[in-house]
């Protein structure tokens, strides 16, 4: 027998509720006032009282839970709502800044923004020139936290504008589009719009490239420079980029591992795509140390994918044969280096196993060669 899920909370659900004291019933009519007298002035003030309003729904409901939810009424949002389009900046600031608060840690609230039809204003801020852009893209993030919007938002065209703020907006707006697009990218509905929009790879680069390669925003960098090498013209942006395949091979070596899954599958496209263009350019970068390690510590699809460009990059018009001793002795060599001389042993066989027997003797010349790559790489870190 199911058992009863009020009662597995230690409550009865035949008791009525617990009585309220007197100064919580005083500060929920006082609250419910304060609703009814801002949804008054929104609906009949003029446009200065309804920037005031907006400005004192902002105050109240940007410390409070309760408030926020109080003010989550189709009466407050939807004359809100109606104020984004203003040709008055103060009017739309106000607006904006009032409906990111009644947002904030609150998925409802975030869905009924949204149904309230604001994202299309939103967008057209974001396309304007306007100083706002930023503020919008804000409101946009917020609102794609929601699972629920994200095919909305996606379907609204928003991936254009937040990839022109990528391009030219300021840090704070960049971030909040990065991780608005990354949030979007989810969608199906995203795809197309994301994977044609190349000129977001340079500044998507620029950015991993100054950052912490282990961190979560690489993470959503990786992601999206990944969707955008499915077409030509994102892979043609990346390669251009200097600095772009090193900095990819940096975050295969530092990346947390989503980042580093993220960076080789990029890496193993553009190989793909043009296997004699890609490959010199990747190998001068030194990424076989790093893509050995992947194949041993990464996620599963991490290996597999470090394990296919291994065998792309291996091949050489002119192939070198080695004996057997010798590839196990330059394997655990570049394995004391990773791990250190205790531990050598057993990720020497794991690379040898996982490695190894995929045919890679053809290409030791090039292990020796990355032995140098490695230890110039380390010295470069510091290690």
């Amino acid at each position: 027998m199911c058992q009863n899920p009020h009662r597995s909370l230690g409550t009865n659900p035949d008791e009525p509720p617990s009585p309220r004291s007197p100064e919580e019933e005083a500060r929920e009519a006082k609250m419910q006032a304060q609703v009814e007298e801002v949804a008054w002035t929104l609906a009949n003030g003029d446009a200065s009282a309804r920037i005031q309003a907006a400005r004192n729904v902002r105050k109240i409901v940007r410390r409070s839970p309760k408030a926020r939810s109080a003010f989550a009424v189709s009466a407050v949002i939807q004359p809100l709502v109606a104020m984004l389009p203003s040709a008055n900046h103060r009017s739309m600031e106000s607006a904006l800044l009032a409906l990111l608060n009644i947002a904030v840690r609150n998925e409802r609230n975030k869905e009924k923004i949204a149904s309230s039809g604001a994202i299309p204003p939103l967008l057209d801020i974001l396309r304007s020139d306007s100083n706002l852009r930023e503020l919008a893209t804000s409101a946009l993030l917020s609102l794609s936290a929601s699972k629920s919007n994200r095919p909305i938002i996606a379907a609204s065209g928003a991936i254009p504008p937040l990839v022109k703020i990528i391009v030219s907006g300021n840090m704070h707006g960049k971030v909040d589009a990065i991780t608005t697009l990354y949030n979007l990218s989810s969608c199906v509905e995203s795809y197309g719009d994301l994977s044609s929009s190349a000129e977001g790879a340079k500044p998507l680069l620029a950015l991993l490239k100054d950052n912490k390669k282990h961190s979560k925003f690489a993470d959503k960098t990786t992601a999206l420079l990944k969707i955008l090498c499915k077409s030509d013209e994102g892979r043609r942006a990346i390669l251009d980029f200097e600095c772009g395949i090193l900095t990819l091979v940096e975050t295969v070596e530092e990346g947390s591992l989503l980042g580093a899954e993220n960076a080789v599958g990029i890496l193993l496209s553009l190989c793909r795509s043009s296997q004699e263009k890609c490959r010199e350019l990747v190998l001068n970068e030194g990424p076989i140390p790093g893509l050995l390690l992947l194949t041993v510590e990464g996620t599963k699809k991490a290996g597999d994918s470090a394990r296919e460009l291994l065998e792309i990059l291996r091949k050489d018009s002119r192939p070198k044969r080695i004996e057997s001793e010798d590839l196990e002795t330059i394997v655990h060599d570049i394995a004391a280096k990773v791990d250190g001389p205790d531990q050598a042993e057993e990720t020497a066989k794991n690379m040898l196993r996982d490695v190894v027997r995929r045919n890679m003797e053809d290409n030791i010349s090039r292990l020796q060669v990355s032995e140098q790559q490695y230890a110039a790489h380390k010295c470069r870190l510091g290690q």
